[in-house]
Formats: C-alpha cells, structure tokens, sequence
C-alpha cells in the first residue's frame, strides 16, 4: 500500500473526508490507543520531538488526547469532547510552528505505524486519506 502524502499550504483547508468507521470496529478502541502510542514514541525520536512535551508525564497526556480525538473521529465515543471539550484542533495547535517538514514527518511516522497493520487495504486507506488531509488543516507557518 501507497501512502502518498497531499500538497499542502497554510491557510488552505481542503475538504475532509471522516475514516471509514470499520478503522475503529476493526481494531478496537485499544489498538488505536496502541498506535497512537507507537506514533507518539516515533515522533519523540524524531526532529520534531520539541512539539511535544518533553516530560513523561505529558508525553503520556499528549498521547492519550490523541488516541481519544482518533476513537472519536471514527465513530466512537466523544472521549475527547467530554475531556477536553469541542476539538477545534487547528486552534490547539496553533502555539507550535507547524510547517511543511514537521508534516511530513508526522505523516511518514503514521505510515510506519499503519503499514504493518492486518487490516484490509481500503479500511487503513481511509484512515491515512484523513490524516493526510487533516494535517494539512494543522499547518500554520512556511519557515523552515
């Protein structure tokens, strides 16, 4: 499978599809969790691990934000609303420089962590076709 990464720019927010809620039924809200984490522990090797926090205790805090918006996203429960209200990510994440490179890494460590993944190619597509997408809407400076 392909992951193939959009052409982006700040400031244009493309339409965006939710991923086909089988991701979820299929692997559950745990494997989520646990590729939410695998994601996270990629990132925190990465060039970008300065966007996140550097304690443990907030690393893990990060990562379970995230899992929550993820299960929520694809159908499940709104863990997210009800810890942290109404998602407006692009918001959230407008504190951190969030540019061109810093998406392509956080993309490329999401196909690390999709491709091994037992699933039918079309359910892991439509979840990657909406973080490709979404991470576009994230991107909020063109320095490098």
């Amino acid at each position: 499978m392909q992951f193939n990464i959009t052409a982006g720019h700040v400031g244009i927010r493309p339409p965006v599809n939710l991923p086909d809620p089988r991701f979820l039924e299929v692997l559950g809200e745990e494997k989520i969790r646990k590729l939410v984490s695998d994601h996270y522990d990629l990132l925190r090797q990465s060039n970008i691990k300065g966007l996140f926090p550097p304690t443990d205790e907030g690393f893990e805090k990060a990562k379970e934000h995230s899992a929550d918006f993820f299960i929520q996203i694809c159908g499940g429960p709104k863990y997210f609303n009800e810890k942290r209200g109404a998602p407006m990510m692009a918001a959230r994440h407008s504190p951190f420089k969030i540019n061109q490179e810093a998406r392509r890494i956080w993309l490329e460590s999401y196909a690390m962590v999709l491709a091994p993944l037992d699933i039918e190619d079309d359910i892991k597509q439509s979840f990657w076709n909406y973080i490709d997408i979404f991470s576009i809407w994230m991107m909020n400076s063109n320095e490098n």
